[in-house]
């Protein structure tokens, strides 16, 4: 077991470390949005404050999470704290959900009743806004954890929406059409929401303990029952516990009379092909042909 708390151990450092830059990040902005909100007299800016507030919060509970995930096992965790880092993406997608919910309505309500605003402030605000979070979204690229892509997907919805706004703004210095900015709210949080979908339905994939969709099964039974020796396999379960540590268990059938020296040969081979096939621990029990499984043939 200690070979899965090491694998991805700096992956999931790193991890923390950037979701902790990205807050600092967000909330700083958040009082940049709130004073040139002001300045502005821009409610959908101000409205931006309040949404990035509310990020830095689930930022905050996302950094706590995964520095948790990086936790050891102990007596009450025995696979360790991984899946703490999926409670983050979780809680983000959530909060994105529900913010996409106030958007929406806020877009509606802007398409019945347009409002004017001051166009070169929003403008530079716009600008500002593009940079500091792309920095952010820079700064978690090639995250791998749930966690940190459901983090990503925050900020990239953040450097979208200002890009919009730096569209509208530039347009509505020369024309009065402030009718497009819902217009391009709406379709920018339609996309953040399908992202949400595709970030919720693989967290709880990895929750019901989906095999990863980047292991083939198949490949790796055919791989385990060409090695010398070895009759069949069965009872192989597959499941990740964050979606990067990927745990395996299983049963080999070796021919009768097998040595306890070339036993410990196969485990070593068969850790091998798991190895190569991304996955990091795997617990194996050997069974001579003439012995049936332990206790009762598993259907599970």
């Amino acid at each position: 077991m200690g070979h899965l708390h090491n694998h991805h151990h700096h992956e999931h450092g790193n991890a923390s470390k950037n979701i902790g830059v990205a807050f600092f990040l967000n909330l700083g902005f958040s009082i940049i949005e709130l004073v040139g909100g002001l300045l502005t007299n821009s409610v959908a800016i101000l409205s931006d404050a309040l949404h990035d507030f509310g990020d830095s919060i689930s930022l905050a509970i996302a950094y706590r999470l995964e520095k948790i995930s990086q936790r050891g096992r102990d007596e009450h965790y025995t696979y360790g704290y991984k899946r703490f880092s999926l409670l983050g993406a979780l809680f983000i997608s959530v909060v994105l959900l529900v913010g996409s919910v106030f958007i929406l309505k806020e877009c509606a309500e802007r398409i019945l009743s347009p409002q004017e605003v001051h166009a070169e402030g929003m403008l530079i605000l716009a600008v500002f806004g593009i940079l500091v979070n792309g920095a952010a979204i820079w700064r978690l690229n090639g995250g791998k954890s749930l966690s940190q892509r459901a983090v990503r997907l925050h900020l990239l919805e953040d450097v979208l929406g200002w890009i919009a706004v730096l569209i509208v703004s530039a347009v509505m210095l020369f024309v009065s059409l402030p009718i497009l900015d819902p217009l391009l709210s709406i379709g920018i949080t339609l996309w953040v929401l399908y992202n949400v979908y595709r970030n919720l339905s693989e967290t709880f994939r990895i929750l019901l303990q989906e095999a990863p969709q980047d292991v083939d099964v198949q490949k790796l039974q055919i791989e385990v029952e060409a090695l010398p020796g070895v009759k069949s396999i069965h009872d192989v379960h597959v499941w990740s516990l964050d979606g990067m540590n990927h745990v395996i268990t299983l049963h080999v059938v070796t021919e009768c009379c097998f040595p306890e020296q070339k036993q410990h040969d196969l485990k070593m081979e068969i850790r091998r092909i798991c190895n190569e096939n991304g996955i990091g621990h795997a617990t194996i029990e050997i069974e001579a042909e003439n012995e049936g499984c332990s206790f009762y043939e598993c259907d599970i």
